[in-house]
């Protein structure tokens, strides 16, 4: 439920109003770019995961698999608040309770060889079953033979006469 406050602040002070009466105060923080929240006044989910670190949070992860581990970690490395990505990475080890540990470690290896890095992506390729293909890097070693694919030796001087001689 979202409400309208009314902020007053002073050189010292920030005071919140509700209907004109006080309902918080905190000291004023000049620090630009940094967050002075109070955990108190966080929504109830935030205050979950307060006790939470980074490394406690890519702990939890690890215990699903490296891949996980990593996905968690770039996840959190991208924000300029890894708080704010928790939430994310919750959903994502949450994942190993409906489609098992080995399916999330194969979804986060594809997702790290793609760069599809969210909870979205990782949820999408185990939908899709894409965790059970081959990763893009693997298909790049399968040979494909077809009659348009040429090879490196169409394009040497002697096969294809049409090739630019080479100059030394």
């Amino acid at each position: 439920m979202k409400e309208q406050v009314d902020l007053r602040y002073t050189e010292t002070t920030v005071e919140c109003f509700y209907k004109n009466n006080r309902v918080a105060s905190h000291p004023r923080s000049f620090v630009r770019g940094k967050h002075t929240t109070e955990a108190a006044h966080m929504p109830r989910a935030h205050r979950e995961f307060a006790a939470w670190t980074p490394q406690r949070m890519i702990a939890w992860a690890a215990q699903n698999g490296p891949a996980t581990a990593q996905v968690v970690e770039n996840i959190l490395a991208r924000r300029a608040y890894p708080e704010q990505g928790f939430r994310s990475c919750m959903g994502i080890i949450s994942l190993a309770k409906r489609y098992t540990q080995q399916r999330l470690e194969a979804a986060c290896q594809r997702a790290l060889a793609i760069q599809g890095l969210s909870y979205r992506s990782i949820k999408s390729i185990l939908e899709h079953k894409l965790d059970q293909r081959p990763l893009p890097s693997q298909m790049d070693c399968i040979p494909v033979a077809h009659d348009n694919i040429r090879g490196a030796e169409y394009y040497t001087n002697e096969r294809n006469p049409h090739a630019h001689p080479t100059h030394h």
